[in-house]
Formats: C-alpha cells, structure tokens, sequence
C-alpha cells in the first residue's frame, strides 16, 4: 500500500508562483498540491473545501495578510499547518509570523530540497524557521525587542531542555529519546511550559527559546 501524500494548498497572489511551485512541488511523490488560491477568501474557501494538511502562504495577498489567513486556517476542523513562503525577511514581518502561529517561516529564496524537507517536517509536527529569520529574531531581542525578562526562569531545568529541543525542531518522540522520558512524560513537561510561558503552539515556544537564548 503506497504512502500517504502530504495535501498541500498554495497561496500566492502570483499566478505564475503558484503554478512554478505547484509543477516543482508535483514532481515528489510525497506531496500532493490539491489546490491554489491568490486571496486570504479563496485559501479558507478551498482549505474548507480540499482539506490540506499544509498550506504554503506569502504574507502579501490582494485582500488581506498571509497572518490573517494563518490564522483562519488554525481555526479550521482538522487546523491546517501553516508555512509562511515569503521574499520578505522584514524584523515586523517575522515577529507577526510567529505571532500568528505558523509553524514555519521561510524565504523564497530556499532550495527545493530544503522546501520539500521544510514541508514533511511541518506535517510531522515540528516548526522550521529559515537561519536568516533566527538572526532576525535575535538582532531584534538584542536591540531590545519583545522579550519579557524572567519568564525563562520559571522553568525547571528539565522544562528549559525540553524547550530548547523545541526549538531545535524536535518531535515529542526525539525529545523523549534524547532526554530518556516516555512520551507521556515530555508532553506533560512540554503542556506545563507552554502554560508557564502562556504559548499556545510549538512555533511561539521554539521562537521564544530562540529569543531567549540569544539574550
């Protein structure tokens, strides 16, 4: 019995990004695009409609912001998974793509490897941020950025682990390997530091360790 495909929607407001993303994408067995949409309107429409597992969306569209779609797509039963695909690589665009919940953020400019590897890890449950993105985050915390001081140091060392593995993409199943505790037990560890931190996704907490750690 063949593998499960990753359904993929693609949300650009480019028609010929679309369809270059679509013809690269199509070319991986692993991956289906089952559709494409130029708006914030027309992406909930067929999220609601194809049911993706993952949606690729530039943060730029006609009627509204990728962040916004993002966020709709959360709200969706099952959620969609959401990578922001951008050229952009702008201090506010990064910190309201996390602010959205996405679970990635990358830049057009990734190869087509990276993309596709980007794209299972997300189905998978991990949060991918492009090199280029960290370094935003940490210059702005350097410069005095969203940080609030102290929250870090509510948490246990075991939870501090566990977070930093976070962000190092991490599944429950790897943390639980490195760190030798059952899944059962990260996910308790990983439910309280969410609670302690007020997170509410895997993206806001890895972001949150990344701005921490460069403080």
């Amino acid at each position: 019995m063949p593998a499960k495909r990753i359904r993929l929607l693609l949300v650009d407001d480019h028609e010929v990004v679309r369809a270059g993303l679509s013809s690269l994408l199509g070319q991986h067995g692993e991956l289906e695009v089952v559709g494409e949409a130029g708006t914030v309107a027309a992406a909930i429409e067929a999220a609601e409609k194809l049911r993706p597992e993952v949606a690729l969306l530039d943060v730029r569209l006609t009627d509204g912001s990728g962040f916004e779609a993002c966020r709709r797509l959360h709200q969706l039963n099952p959620p969609v998974r959401v990578i922001i695909l951008t050229a952009f690589a702008d201090d506010e665009i990064v910190m309201q793509a996390i602010g959205s919940g996405a679970e990635g953020y990358l830049l057009k400019e990734i190869d087509e490897q990276g993309l596709v590897r980007a794209i299972k890890e997300v189905a998978e449950g991990r949060s991918i941020l492009d090199p280029a993105v960290t370094r935003r985050v940490l210059n702005r915390v350097k410069e005095g950025g969203s940080v609030q001081p102290g929250k870090l140091d509510r948490l246990s060392a075991q939870e501090r682990r566990v977070l930093e593995l976070v962000a190092q993409g991490k599944t429950n199943k790897e943390i639980g390997l490195a760190m030798s505790l059952s899944d059962k037990t990260v996910k308790n560890y990983l439910s309280n530091l969410m609670e302690k931190l007020q997170l509410s996704r895997r993206s806001q907490a890895a972001a949150f360790y990344v701005q921490h750690s460069g403080s």
